[in-house]
């Protein structure tokens, strides 16, 4: 199953709504969504602090920065 990671952090409302965009593919079992809170880790912060939520192709490192909606998702994860 092909793995992702959000990078995202508590209390964005932003990255919660990043989530809730997912979940269709992960609740179809098509992908695995691995939760990276970027608030622990500086680098992380210092990547991605600006940019949150961002969806990566743990297989590429392909990233997908938001805003992305279902026809963005559709596009860049596995059909």
């Amino acid at each position: 199953m092909p793995e992702f990671t959000l990078y995202f952090t508590l209390g964005c409302h932003l990255c919660e709504l990043a989530e809730a965009e997912l979940l269709p593919w992960v609740a179809a079992g098509n992908i695995e969504v691995i939760l990276q809170d970027i608030a622990e880790d500086i680098l992380l912060v210092e990547l991605y602090g600006v940019r949150i939520p961002v969806l990566q192709n743990c297989a590429t490192l392909a990233e997908l920065n938001w805003p992305f909606g279902h026809d963005e998702l559709r596009l860049f994860l596995p059909a």
